[in-house]
């Protein structure tokens, strides 16, 4: 299994409205690298959900429930989407500042290149956070 990180701005879609739906299509990535991570991405993979711009947090735990296809979003390019699921949301935020004090986090994707939309986390990581937000 591998681990991801997604982004996404709450006041556009949060984790709240993420759970209501039960099901999400991720669609819109326009970025080369954030597109071949979500090819990479398996089914059963895990991802951080967070949120950007506003908070700048991981909140919750998503599944991938499947891989890629082609976004039905693009209107042209060789753009792909895949479908996650929430798990859980976490017990409390772990915000970007936070994790910017933790040695063990220093050489996370988000903290190296912020902007990237869909980024892979290790397992140390992703076990890290975990640990942080109870």
């Amino acid at each position: 299994m591998n681990y991801w990180l997604v982004k996404q701005e709450p006041d556009s879609y949060s984790f709240d409205d993420f759970v209501a739906d039960k099901r999400a299509a991720w669609t819109g990535v326009r970025n080369y690298q954030a597109r071949n991570n979500l090819r990479a991405m398996k089914k059963g993979d895990t991802a951080l959900y967070y949120h950007s711009n506003i908070g700048k947090a991981v909140v919750g735990i998503a599944k991938v429930a499947k891989e890629a296809y082609p976004d039905p979003t693009a209107k042209e390019g060789d753009w792909v989407a895949v479908d996650l699921v929430p798990e859980k949301a976490l017990k409390r935020p772990v915000t970007l500042d936070e994790i910017k004090t933790h040695k063990t986090l220093s050489e996370m994707v988000l903290v190296k290149n912020s902007r990237l939309s869909v980024q892979p986390v290790t397992k140390a990581e992703f076990d890290q956070i975990i640990a942080l937000a109870k």
